[in-house]
């Protein structure tokens, strides 16, 4: 793959970030740090995955995308899952307003009429080359903006891509004479532009990253522990997204039209339905935005216009199943990596998608309130959902622009990246005030080895012995039932429901209290396992601390080392895996 790529000395490299969706498409580049996502020509940030071709014109982006009602034969749209695929493997269902993919021999390609002249011959184009096309146009907007020419990116791909559809999409940045320094997992990108912000304090946490799309939605679960990132579980769904939020307005506002126009059904006409799809989505960002929304189309079928309006409940209500869908989607993923909902410590919500407010309020309501759920309509300083990847990106390829491209193809190598992990915490026992073993958690589950962690275990009040116990623990979730409500004394219900008046206002709010308490309640706690190890450090001074370090190996083996905080000598054993 790397005999592919674009050669570029370090020191010529002008790199960005691109994200390179199925439905839009975003670049960024850092500056002072920072990453900023870049406007194209016409300035939108958010560019459509579109090209169209007029009286030998190119367009791409917007412009491209207003064409799928006035030249939906020569406008190529959502072809990016196609890269790398076979004819049969494809879903071309969000074809149905833009150029159908075709056949090739096995190969997908599009025919369209890109050349100047009433009697030019169509031409065939692979998805290869119009990915190609769209990347020059992208990446040339970029070079327009900064004044130089971009030479290098760092893509984001998603997780479930193959190796030969990351080929396929190295070899068409390739044609568009842009060095590929990595591909990086849409997951992993949006959860580094959140860490990589200068007030965000990286910290080991299980993160749950929602990629709600267009045409798709992936939800993956990750693990970060001390910067570096590990995938538990992943799922991508092809019916809830964006799309089929669109399809909800589309049939709500067709019904509207059918109720003044019985004999006119928009949907059956291939020109009224791009103008429908059009329109449904332009309500449903506004909806993401403001309470209320307008819906106005000329000539929406048979030369009738059509306007109407809708408010966000109405929306929420007739999106209901999307909505429930993305929420169980999400559950089913923490489900599917062996965890609970009490585990995971924030929850990333990616993608166009992810604007809506309903969707984050339902999510929410899942998690407990210790989970941060990172979304504008849930957090201030949520980063906009639609520019997280290109952040990622970016904020990458800053930090390897400076190494020679065979450097970073081994550092991203099989053998490098794939490395074992700790199933269970490694850490302390403590005695509690109470009396009781407390599990202190010094090396995190799933954390990538070889690794190292030191802890620090205070001796008693007046000093003396230490005894330190090594052992592994793991989490359960405790789930505590309410108490039985006490029977009622034999004749006295009646006479306890007779009550002053001024007291009922009172009575209500106990009344509520008693409810929360009649709620069972869950929560997470430290199971103590094996014991690892046992190390006694003697005769610790008064207010002494015991530091305590462990590593663990490639192999998983485990080395601990204790010795007294500025004393002499300690204790260190080696436990094999």
């Amino acid at each position: 793959m790397s005999d592919k790529k674009v050669a570029t000395s370090p020191d010529d490299r002008t790199v960005i970030g691109i994200t390179f969706g199925n439905s839009n498409s975003s670049v960024a580049h850092t500056v002072d740090d920072k990453a900023e996502v870049i406007a194209n020509e016409d300035g939108d940030r958010q560019i459509p995955t579109i090209l169209s071709y007029v009286d030998g014109e190119e367009y791409y982006g917007q412009q491209a995308k207003n064409f799928l009602v006035r030249n939906p034969k020569n406008t190529a749209a959502y072809f990016r899952d196609f890269l790398g695929k076979d004819f049969k493997s494809i879903d071309p269902t969000h074809n149905h307003a833009s150029a159908h993919p075709e056949d090739a021999n096995g190969a997908v390609t599009f025919t369209v009429k890109d050349k100047e002249g009433e009697d030019a011959e169509p031409s065939k184009l692979s998805v290869d080359e119009v990915a190609a096309r769209f990347f020059r146009r992208l990446v040339g907007s970029a070079s327009d903006y900064l004044g130089k020419k971009i030479t290098s990116a760092v893509i984001t791909v998603p997780t479930n891509f193959s190796d030969k559809q990351k080929s396929a999409l190295i070899a068409a940045a390739t044609a568009a004479d842009v060095e590929v320094l990595q591909l990086i997992s849409e997951p992993v990108a949006a959860a580094l532009a959140y860490d990589a912000r200068p007030d965000t304090e990286v910290k080991d946490k299980i993160v749950v990253v929602a990629d709600l799309g267009g045409t798709r939605s992936d939800v993956t679960v990750l693990a970060s522990r001390s910067g570096m990132y590990t995938v538990l579980a992943t799922a991508h769904d092809y019916e809830f997204h964006g799309a089929a939020l669109d399809k909800v307005l589309m049939d709500h506002f067709a019904k509207e039209f059918l109720k003044k126009n019985p004999k006119s059904d928009p949907r059956e006409n291939a020109r009224s339905l791009a103008k429908l799809k059009l329109e449904s989505e332009s309500t449903k960002k506004a909806l993401s935005i403001g309470a209320n929304a307008s819906f106005s189309v000329e000539s929406l079928a048979d030369g009738i216009d059509f306007a109407s309006t809708i408010n966000r409940l109405r929306y929420e209500m007739i999106a209901r199943g999307v909505f429930e869908g993305i929420t169980r989607l999400v559950s089913s993923v923490i489900k599917k990596a062996g965890l609970d909902v009490l585990d995971i410590d924030e929850v990333i919500l990616s993608g166009g998608t992810s604007h809506t407010p309903r969707i984050a309020s339902n999510l929410a309501a899942v998690f407990p309130e210790s989970t941060a759920i990172q979304s504008p309509s849930t957090s201030a300083t949520a980063v906009n959902p639609s520019e997280l990847q290109a952040r990622g990106a970016a904020l990458q390829a800053s930090l390897i622009e400076m190494y020679e491209a065979e450097d970073i193809d081994q550092s991203t190598h099989a053998a490098v990246t794939t490395v074992p992990h700790i199933t269970n915490a490694i850490g302390v026992v403590s005695r509690s005030p109470s009396g009781e073993d407390v599990f202190i958690p010094i090396v995190q589950p799933e954390t990538a080895v070889p690794t190292r962690r030191t802890v620090f275990v205070p001796a008693p009040k007046d000093g003396g012995d230490v005894l330190v116990r090594i052992v592994e623990g793991n989490t359960h979730i405790k789930v505590t039932q309410p108490a039985p409500k006490a029977a009622a004394a034999n004749g006295g219900s009646r006479a306890a429901k007779v009550e002053d008046a001024d007291d009922s206002d009172a009575d209500e709010s106990d009344s509520e209290e008693e409810e929360d308490d009649d709620e069972e309640k869950r929560e997470k706690v430290w199971k103590i396992g094996a014991t690892v190890a046992e190390a006694a450090i003697r005769g610790v001074k008064k207010g002494g601390k015991v530091e305590v370090t462990i590593n663990v190996n490639a192999d998983l083996s485990v080395i601990v080392t204790t010795r007294e905080v500025g004393g002499k000598g300690g204790v260190r054993g080696v436990i094999s895996a």
